[in-house]
């Protein structure tokens, strides 16, 4: 799986002029999961997102959690993550996993932020035409990819 977490100091995602989610002080995570990915990507990514220390404690040092501040995960699936583009102009998306794949990959992502690590979590809707605004801060943004990690191994 890929993602791209943005710090942010609000986040909202909507869908046909519906808010489905919104956050303060968090992160905005973009993500994606490719063909082949598993249950074990789902929960690596969850697990790295909930430890993620990028906010600034007393020293101004990029040193804390969401958790040590209170904050929260606003989760937009996007499959455009996984684009290939070395070729042309037009990004091929074949390395993104079927829509019955990656649902419940991306769903586990939400479960595990959620129950094994207490994390506050909106989200939008998975296949949907989202339209997702955000007041970046930093700006600080992280991308994490299970395939790398597992390669890196």
């Amino acid at each position: 799986m890929r993602a791209v977490i943005q710090r942010v100091r609000d986040a909202s995602v909507e869908v046909d002029g519906e808010i489905l989610g919104d956050i303060g002080i968090g992160f905005l995570v973009l993500a994606g999961a490719a063909r082949g990915d598993t249950e074990s990507d789902a929960i690596w990514l969850a697990r790295k997102i909930a430890g993620l220390r990028v906010f600034r404690d007393h020293e101004d040092r990029m040193n804390l959690n969401l958790q040590a501040v209170d904050g929260s995960v606003l989760l937009v699936s996007q499959f455009t993550l996984l684009a290939d583009c070395r070729q042309g102009n037009r990004p091929s998306f074949t390395r993104a996993a079927d829509p019955e794949e990656a649902a419940p990959l991306v769903e586990l992502v939400v479960e595990r932020l959620r129950n094994q690590h207490g994390i506050r979590v909106k989200t939008g809707r998975f296949g949907a035409d989202m339209k997702v605004a955000l007041l970046n801060d930093g700006p600080v943004t992280i991308i994490l990819d299970s395939i790398e990690d597992r390669q890196a191994s």
